[in-house]
């Protein structure tokens, strides 16, 4: 039975693709998560009121996105 086992023979694109699909959701969720509560926290507990936030909570979605989207790769 252990000798059915060869080391490198699997197939692991699936495996792959579930690991980047879930890297990228929480990447790009912990980003969404982080505006949201900035622009709660400076609506409701500081006097900058609901616009201040908004234009707060979008520079931190703008930055945040330029800083995290993917790069290309240059092949080797």
């Amino acid at each position: 039975m252990a000798s059915d086992y060869h080391r490198g023979d699997m197939d692991v694109h699936e495996q792959t693709s579930t690991y980047h699909l879930f890297v990228m959701m929480a990447k790009w969720g912990s980003l969404a998560l982080a505006a949201l509560l900035i622009f709660i926290t400076l609506w409701f507990c500081t006097d900058t009121g609901f616009i201040g936030s908004f234009i707060t909570g979008l520079v931190v979605s703008g930055g945040g996105f330029l800083v995290m989207r993917e790069h290309e790769t240059p092949e080797h």
